[in-house]
């Protein structure tokens, strides 16, 4: 028995089709809108539990309705997309059934008894196998709406959520462009000095056409940048053609959100840095030298 924990978003067919690959029944149990339920339905599990439509509680209102739903259908593997409100009751279900949970997972194998459960570790640089035996809670990419098919029952199961509920909802400040769409990106780290000059690297990505990041110091340390602008293992992970290090020393944590960049160019003082071996090109420079003249060429 494999059971999926669904609330708000129904782009979980990477869960039911790991599920079906472990064998046995599959059970979705949707915190969410009726319209989600029929969504996950559509993916044909053999049952649909839904709580009932949540009105204004948040979906991490139901953690202790979908803890008790799980644990009643008796799984032996739960899976759960990895978005904050279906974390959120996966945690609830883990400590119903005193189960582990294991997020980052990427890759889950039946094996016997028990299922081999790959995940990622330290930020993402590395991988490990856990082998589980018992119930297990993992948490790992959903995937996509499940294509229209035949239906699943969906048996309805209304919940009392706790008592919290959503008095506002309004979009985050943002400051520019989406980074993780963007195809430029001019980044700095610590080796720019003063808030001021956050003025140097603007204009530089204003030359380029280039969306401007950070190392997480400048933006949870200083406040030169909003919280939303820097990129490493805790913030934003970009995927751009052109990604450009200005001062930036280049650490583990920063690096596994620059990985997917397909060409990086460092600019930095010290030529035996990390961001130097990681670069495809690098100039040893002064930033403050640099930049200015690299701007002035690109007009």
């Amino acid at each position: 028995m494999t059971t999926c924990i669904v609330t708000t978003d129904p782009a979980v067919d990477r869960l039911l089709a790991i599920a079906r690959t472990l064998g046995g029944p599959v059970v979705a149990v949707v915190a969410g809108a009726r319209a989600v339920a029929d969504a996950v339905a559509a993916g044909a599990p053999d049952r649909v539990v839904w709580l009932g439509e949540p009105g204004d509680a948040p979906a991490s209102a139901f953690a202790s309705a979908a803890a008790d739903a799980v644990a009643a259908a008796g799984p032996a593997v739960v899976l759960a997309a990895d978005r904050p409100a279906d974390r959120v009751l996966a945690g609830a279900a883990a400590a119903r059934l005193d189960a582990p949970a294991l997020g980052g997972v990427t890759a889950v194998v039946p094996e016997g008894g028990s299922v081999l459960v790959t995940r990622t570790v330290l930020g993402g640089v590395a991988t490990e196998d856990v082998r589980a035996t018992g119930p297990v809670v993992l948490v790992t990419d959903g995937g996509d709406v499940p294509a229209p098919g035949a239906p699943a029952p969906v048996e309805e199961a209304p919940a009392v959520p706790a008592a919290v509920r959503v008095v506002e909802t309004r979009p985050a400040a943002t400051a520019g462009v989406d980074l993780r769409g963007a195809r430029r990106v001019v980044s700095v780290g610590r080796g720019l000095k003063a808030r001021e000059d956050v003025a140097l690297v603007e204009a530089l990505a204003d030359a380029l056409g280039a969306a401007t990041a950070c190392t997480r110091p400048l933006a949870e340390g200083v406040g030169f940048f909003p919280k939303d602008r820097y990129v490493g293992v805790s913030g934003r992970t970009v995927t751009p053609d052109l990604y450009l290090a200005l001062g930036i020393s280049g650490q583990v944590q920063h690096m596994v959100g620059a990985r997917g960049s397909r060409t990086v160019v460092a600019v930095n003082t010290d030529a035996e840095a990390p961001i130097v071996a990681e670069a495809d090109y690098a100039v040893v420079g002064d930033l403050y030298q640099v930049v200015p003249a690299l701007t002035e060429a690109l007009r």
